[in-house]
C-alpha cells in the first residue's frame, strides 16, 4: 500500500493538564457564547427509517432522544435519490426546521442490491442526484459498498476480474465524488472489500484519501462471518463515520441485540475509536425491528420503541466508556464533547 495515505481521523486529544472529570447532563446544553468550544465531539444519531417510515416519525424519534443529527437512508419508503424534486425539497426544509444536521446519506451504490454486473452509469446517475441533494443538506459523506460478485445471467466473475472491476469502479466513483466535494465512505458489509481490511485499504489506495474513507459498522461481522474488532484495528485511523449495532450468532442466523448485549465486541470497538482520537458521529442501526435486506419491518410501535431503546443503550455504553477514557468529556443526550 502506498505510503502517501494519511490519517483522516482526528489525532488523539492531548492529555488534559487538570485531572480528568466526567460531566453528565440530562439534555444538550443551550447555546452560550461564553461556553468553551469543544475541540473534539462525538454526536449520536441513527438511521431513522428504522424508527418510522415517514419523515415526521423519523424526526420525532430523533428529537425525543435529544439528538442533533439524523442519518438518512429512506424517506417515506423511498431512497433519498428517488424522491421527487418537490418531495425532497419539503423533506430538506422539515429537517432544517427540526434543527437537525445530516452527517451521512446511505446510498445504494455498490450495495447488496447492486452486484458487480450492474450498470456503472446507473451508479453515477445516483451519485449525481445525491451530490446535488447533499449540497442542499450540507452533507459531504455518502455510504457505499463494494459490489457483491453476483450476476443472474452469467454467474460470478473470476476473483481477479472481480477485484479489477471493483477497483476500477471505485476510482471512477471517487473522481466524480471529488468533483462534487463529496467523500465516499465504504462500509464493512457487502462486496469485495466488505469483510477484509487489506482489501479495504486497497480501495483507499485506489481512490485516494481526499474523496474516500470508511464507515465502520460494529455489528456486521455476525451476518458476514468475521470479527469486526480485528478489522477495526487496521482501519481505525481512516474511519470517518460509525454505525452501531450488536448481534449474536453467525451468518446462518444472526440475532440482533441492543448495543453492548451481543457478541460483536461493541464496547471494545468504541473504546478503540476513543483511544485513536475518533470524532464525528456514532449512529445506531438497530436491525431489531427493521432489516431491509430481509424485507422485514415490525409494527410501527415496536419500531419506534426499539429505536429508542437502542439509542438509550448507546448513550449508556458511551458514557461508561467515556468515564474510563481519561479525557475530560462532557456527556449529554446528544453525545460526548471534550474541551
Amino acid at each position: 500500500m502506498s505510503t502517501e495515505l494519511t490519517r483522516t481521523a482526528a489525532e488523539p486529544t492531548p492529555p488534559a493538564t487538570a485531572p480528568s472529570r466526567l460531566r453528565s447532563t440530562g439534555h444538550s446544553p443551550p447555546a452560550d457564547a461564553a461556553a468553551p468550544v469543544p475541540v473534539r465531539r462525538i454526536d449520536y444519531c441513527g438511521i431513522a427509517d428504522e424508527a418510522a417510515v415517514d419523515l415526521a416519525g423519523q424526526l420525532a424519534a430523533t428529537r425525543e432522544l435529544g439528538w442533533r443529527a439524523i442519518e438518512l437512508r429512506t424517506i417515506d419508503g423511498q431512497p433519498v435519490d428517488l424522491l421527487s424534486g418537490p418531495a425532497f425539497a419539503r423533506a430538506a426544509a422539515r429537517i432544517a426546521e427540526a434543527g437537525l444536521t445530516v452527517p451521512v446519506i446511505a446510498s445504494r451504490i455498490g450495495g447488496w442490491s447492486r452486484p458487480i454486473s450492474c450498470d456503472l452509469d446507473q451508479e453515477l446517475a445516483e451519485l449525481a442526484v445525491l451530490g446535488d441533494r447533499c449540497a442542499v443538506l450540507g452533507t459531504r459523506y455518502l455510504r457505499i459498498m463494494s459490489y457483491p460478485n453476483e450476476d443472474p445471467v452469467g454467474g460470478p466473475l473470476p476473483e481477479v476480474e472481480w477485484e479489477r472491476e471493483v477497483l476500477r469502479r471505485t476510482r471512477v466513483l471517487a473522481k466524480h465524488a471529488a468533483d462534487r466535494g463529496l467523500v465516499l465512505l465504504h462500509e464493512n458489509c457487502a462486496g469485495w472489500a466488505g469483510t477484509d481490511a487489506g482489501r479495504a485499504l486497497r480501495l483507499l489506495e485506489a481512490a485516494g484519501p481526499e474523496a474516500f474513507g470508511f464507515l465502520f459498522d460494529t455489528g456486521n461481522g455476525a451476518a458476514h462471518g468475521y470479527r469486526p474488532l480485528d478489522q477495526l484495528r487496521t482501519l481505525a485511523p481512516y474511519v470517518r463515520h460509525v454505525q452501531v449495532k450488536d448481534a449474536t450468532g453467525g451468518p446462518a442466523a444472526p440475532e440482533y441485540t441492543l448495543p453492548g448485549q451481543g457478541e460483536a465486541a461493541v464496547a471494545d470497538c468504541l473504546r478503540l475509536l476513543l483511544a485513536t482520537g475518533y470524532q464525528g458521529h456514532w449512529s445506531i442501526e438497530p436491525h431489531l425491528s427493521v432489516r431491509p435486506h430481509e424485507q422485514f419491518r415490525a409494527e410501527p410501535a415496536r419500531c419506534r420503541a426499539d429505536f429508542a431503546a437502542c439509542g438509550q443503550a448507546l448513550r449508556s455504553l458511551a458514557e461508561q466508556l467515556a468515564a474510563a477514557d481519561g479525557t475530560d468529556w462532557t456527556c449529554t443526550a446528544a453525545g460526548l464533547a471534550a474541551c
